[in-house]
This record gives structure tokens, sequence and C-alpha cells, in this order.
């Protein structure tokens, strides 16, 4: 099967030194600056709570603004668990407005990871009485629709003057820019009723099979299936991998970036606990190599859009040598010009 890829990302975990966080933000947003001039078409960061990583996606985004012009800005993934639908919608327009709506914003649906943990510090109320279910997501995206508040008699007066209320500043088009993590039947075929876009990546739920690529055909499958029942244009699907060339690295580095794959093999190699997680095996080797089984990938055909998913706790000479190599020898074979 062959593969045509339009759209190129990455995505990075945007780490730091615990001493030190300005030097690994900074460092991040210098790599979103690499990618624009290296012609990427977006670049993503991983939020992440009570980690060394991006907490706030939307602050760091809105930096990532005045760092950048074209490349689109994206956050892969925001879990809608920890947020107020109102409140982060505001701050997503207001990045989207300052971008010149260049915003992609990847969400997940789900009870906090950590809320146990954090206790009465996060919860406002029981955990039992929220809904953490997708409905939290739409109402995020109905925050971003461009809905006046109230009736014809509603307004808010304040020293700024008398005004009809709204979710501010209405940000054109975003909700055409909203993104759903598909790891499962149900959330892809959420994702495409409800007009959604479509990021896949490198863990899902193995319900049909054990073999990671066929389980992530099906969801790519439900999730097109799913769209033809509305009529809607239809949405993007972002494909997400591990990608490691090892061209462009010295002796030393080639051994270490081996190292890390192989430290991750056993993951692969069966359905792990009770929801059967099944993680994609990363592509680490020459461009050759690289292309070879991308060639292979049943999923890539299925797609335009290809986002490497760059490994945690990597510097940023290794993201860079990464990323030169993939625009120059990698994606330009499947398809791929630099913006």
């Amino acid at each position: 099967m062959s593969s045509s890829i339009r759209h190129l990302a990455f995505l990075t975990p945007g780490n730091y030194a615990e001493a030190d966080p300005f030097a690994g933000l900074e460092a991040a947003l210098k790599l979103f600056e690499f990618g624009e001039k290296h012609g990427f078409d977006s670049a993503w960061v991983r939020q992440r709570h009570l980690e060394r990583g991006v907490s706030s996606a939307a602050t760091f985004l809105a930096a990532a603004t005045q760092r950048t012009r074209r490349i689109e800005l994206g956050a892969a993934v925001i879990q809608m668990g920890y947020e107020n639908p109102f409140r982060l919608a505001e701050d997503l327009a207001t990045v989207d407005v300052l971008s010149r709506g260049r915003l992609q914003v990847g969400l997940s649906a789900g009870a906090p990871l950590h809320g146990a943990l954090l206790g009465n510090r996060f919860h406002d109320a029981a955990p039992n009485t929220v809904d953490y279910s997708h409905k939290r997501v739409g109402r995020l995206k109905a925050n971003l629709e461009d809905v006046l508040l109230g009736n014809d008699q509603t307004f808010v007066e304040s020293a700024g003057g008398r005004v009809r209320p709204r979710v501010q500043p209405y940000a054109p088009g975003l909700t055409g820019r909203l993104w759903y993590g598909g790891g499962s039947l149900r959330s892809a075929e959420w994702a495409g009723r409800n007009g959604f876009n479509l990021l896949l990546g490198n863990v899902l739920t193995g319900e049909n099979t054990d073999d990671f690529l066929q389980a992530q055909v099906g969801l790519v499958e439900r999730y097109k299936a799913s769209e033809a029942d509305r009529d809607a244009g239809r949405g993007r699907v972002a494909l997400g991998r591990v990608i490691v060339p090892l061209d462009g690295a010295d002796t030393v580095t080639r051994k270490r970036y081996r190292e890390f794959a192989a430290g991750r093999i056993e993951r692969t190699l069966a359905p792990q606990g009770e929801r059967r997680t099944l993680f994609a095996n990363d592509l680490v080797g020459s461009s050759d190599e690289i292309l070879e089984r991308l060639r292979r990938d049943p999923v890539l055909p299925l797609v335009s859009e290809l986002r490497v998913e760059l490994p945690y706790n990597f510097g940023s000479e290794d993201y860079e040598q990464i990323l030169t190599d993939l625009s120059r020898r990698i994606a330009p074979e499947l398809g791929w010009r630099a913006a």
C-alpha cells in the first residue's frame, strides 16, 4: 500500500531538570522555532501533571505564539478530568487569537489519574459526583462556539461597559481544530460522531486483536464510519509514531538510541493489564530501515498526517538530529514537502 504524507509534525515531552525548569522549557520553545525553520507543519507538546514537563499546555503555547509565525501549535493531550471546561475555553481561545488561528487542541476524557493523590488540593466535590465522561469534552467545545449567553435581555455591566455576555475572546474556527485521542473503538466513534479530529498514538486498547497495527486500522475505520453519520465535512486523522533515525547521530549516540529501543521491546510483545493495553514498536534504525517499516505499516496509507513522537529524556541536540533526519531523509520519501 502506498502512502502520501502531506502534513509532518512532531511532539516533544518538554522535559526539564528538577532544579532548572526554565532551561528545559526554553529548550522546548527553541525546538518549536527549529521545527518551523525546517518546514514542519505543526509542533505539539505533551501536557503532563506532577512530572517534570509541561503542566499547562495553554501557557506554554501562548509563549510559542510569540516565537513562531507559521507552524501550527498543538497540545496532546489535555486531560479534561483536570480542567474546568469554561476556564480552559477562555485560555485556549486567547492562545488561538495570539497565534492568529494556529492552535490545535488534543483532548481526552476520564477521571484525573492523580485525583486520589491530590485529594482536596484538587477536588471541590466528591469525585463520584463529577461527570468525567465525554460530556466534559463536549462542554469545552460548546464554550468555544459562537454563542451569546442568556436571552436578548441578558447583559453584563462593568467599568468596561454594558455588553451581551459570551465566552471571550471568540476564536473563529477553533472548534474545527479540536482533536480527540483515540485509543479505543468507543472513543474513535465518539470523536467521529461529534466532529472532532482524531489523534492516533502508540498506545491503545486491544479489543478484538493482539496485533497493534490491526487494532489501529480498526480505530480509523470506526472513526470514518461514524463520520458518515454526520452531514458535516470529514475530520483530520493524524498518526503518531516514535521514530529515531540513526543517520545523523555519532557512534555513541547510536548505541544509546538502540539501548532505548531495546528497553521498550518487552511491553510490545503481549497485551498489558486488565484493559489489554497494546504498545506500538519504536522505529529506530537507519532511514532506509525506517522507511521499509513505514511502508509496511497498514495505518499509514489511511492518513495524510504523520507526527513523530520524540522520546522522553533525550537532549536538545538529539531532538534536532532526529527532526533533521526525518525532514530530509524520511518524510520526503513518503510524499511530504517542506512548507
